[in-house]
């Protein structure tokens, strides 16, 4: 790598461990760690949450999928768009009122503990659980990317790459928690942003311009230009239900329980989708432009082509700027998925179940332990370097969004639904997408979240409702928080 590169991407590291230390001063307590504060405002909440949901997947994974297959991949794009629009629109206003009436509620384990008035803490056993298997295997999908990164760029063995990269994402982390977290994902997602516009429009630019593109893309291959080529409607449902992964993400809805008010979301909202449309939109084009581009000399790993088209386009300062960016996606992602982590096995275990009185400062290290032991644990799953980031990446999503999308979307309407209703979501939704990940052929091929959804909401549905009805602490309080956010339940009725 050129001089100019490595000053670049150095600067940009050393960037976010000064926003690291900045944010340390500023922690002084779990809530400041965990969710900041609840302090972020509209612009931070939404590029966070943006740059926090995308990750590495959406400069070297989405390109990938665009570089091998063709236009008929861009339905993910196209289902995850509606999903975060809806999950902006409908679940992030009520769950940051409902998460603040409720007990002030500072993680998703916290929230439904005090939600269902779980005394006996299975709730919170159960999603903490859910959340530390799931993360941990998303994390090594952000350290794959990492490792790639380090490894292209730098030369670096892919093992050395890894290591390097996962010590970085680690320090500003564990210093400064969920404000280090959130100031570096703005800075990040403006990064992300720029590059993924950028990259796309030079190298069309470079190989002609846009119909030159298309032409050169038909004499290769006619099928990439088709977004129906060798994909049936099992197959457009199958990619589309990625968006249904939104309602069960515990590092997004972390970002709507910290924005500072409710009536910030509409503002946020609308950032967070501009932003998502058109980094989908570059992150598309450059995986489809890149097929045209190295045609005469196919990339032997198609996850590669972001990073090859900044190698082979920009001056080097450029390039190493366009590098950070892709860091940039990947450390966006792990440190709010290592601050999850650390949240579930502080706040919901080690004071939930062993230390009810522990206090802050020990609290505080208890976190910043825990996200060095699940980052050494991602780090050693990371170690193969044939692992696909988009293949990590959608099962752990269809974890989470199996697990807990159905339970988080009927605890914030149902006022039927009881804490039997909600565990049985959550155990059906996790183990039915281990199960069908296992299974191949026919109708396995489905991605695994469209079962483990239907499965984890008819089992909270179900068990709700032979279970006896919820207590009427329960029911006045769900009220309070329909009320405050302007209108009833899914089925409103009096309560007993």
């Amino acid at each position: 790598m050129n001089t100019g590169s490595i000053v670049a991407f150095v600067l940009y590291l050393v960037v976010m461990l000064g926003i690291g230390l900045a944010a340390y001063q500023l922690t002084k307590n779990l809530s400041d760690f965990v969710l900041g504060g609840r302090s972020l405002g509209p612009g931070v909440a939404a590029l966070s949450a943006g740059a926090s949901d995308m990750s590495g997947w959406l400069l070297l994974g989405l390109p990938g999928a665009l570089y091998a297959g063709g236009m008929g991949q861009i339905w993910i794009g196209i289902g995850l768009v509606i999903g975060a629009y809806l999950n902006w629109q409908f679940v992030a206003r009520r769950l940051r009122i409902y998460t603040e009436v409720s007990g002030d509620a500072i993680t998703i384990p916290d929230y439904l503990d005090s939600r269902f008035r779980d005394g006996s803490k299975v709730l919170r056993i159960v999603s903490a659980v859910v959340i530390l298997v799931f993360f941990t295997f998303y994390v090594s999908a952000g350290l794959v990317g990492g490792g790639v990164l380090f490894e292209r760029s730098f030369g670096l063995d892919y093992g050395v790459a890894l290591w390097v990269g996962a010590a970085v994402i680690v320090a500003y982390t564990f210093l400064g928690g969920f404000l280090a977290v959130c100031w570096t994902d703005f800075v990040q997602g403006v990064m992300m942003f720029v590059a993924l516009i950028l990259v796309p429009l030079v190298a069309i630019a470079e190989l002609g311009g846009w119909d030159a593109t298309v032409s050169r893309i038909a004499a290769v291959d006619p099928g990439h230009n088709d977004v129906f080529h060798d994909v049936t409607l099992f197959g457009i449902v199958s990619l589309m239900a990625w968006g249904l992964g939104y309602f069960g993400q515990p590092h997004i809805l972390a970002r709507f329980m910290a924005v500072r008010a409710p009536r910030d979301i509409p503002t946020a909202r609308f950032i967070c989708m501009t932003w998502m449309v058109l980094g989908l939109y570059g992150a598309i084009f450059t995986g489809y432009a890149g097929r045209a581009y190295f045609a005469d000399d196919p990339l032997a790993n198609p996850e590669t082509v972001f990073i090859t088209f900044t190698q082979v386009l920009f001056h080097p300062w450029v390039a190493g700027f366009l590098l950070a960016a892709i860091l940039a996606a990947i450390m966006s992602t792990i440190d709010s998925q290592l601050l999850v982590c650390s949240s579930a096995l502080t706040e919901d275990l080690y004071r939930g179940l062993l230390r009810k009185g522990a206090g802050d400062r020990e609290l505080v290290m208890v976190g910043r332990l825990s996200i060095l032991g699940v980052a050494l644990l991602a780090t050693v799953l990371a170690m193969d370097p044939e692992s696909r980031i988009l293949d990590l990446v959608a099962y752990a999503w269809a974890g989470f969004g199996a697990a807990f999308g159905p339970v988080v979307i009927l605890s914030l309407f149902w006022r039927r639904m009881t804490r039997n209703g909600a565990v049985a979501g959550l155990i059906a939704g996790a183990v039915m997408v281990v199960l069908w990940k296992q299974l191949e052929g026919g109708l396995f091929d489905m991605y695994e979240i469209v079962p483990g959804f239907l499965a984890g909401a008819l089992a909270a549905i179900l068990v709700s409702r032979l279970d006896a009805e919820p207590t009427v602490e329960i029911v006045r309080e769900f009220d309070t928080v329909a009320a405050t956010d302007g209108g009833a339940g899914l089925r409103p009725q009096p309560a007993a």
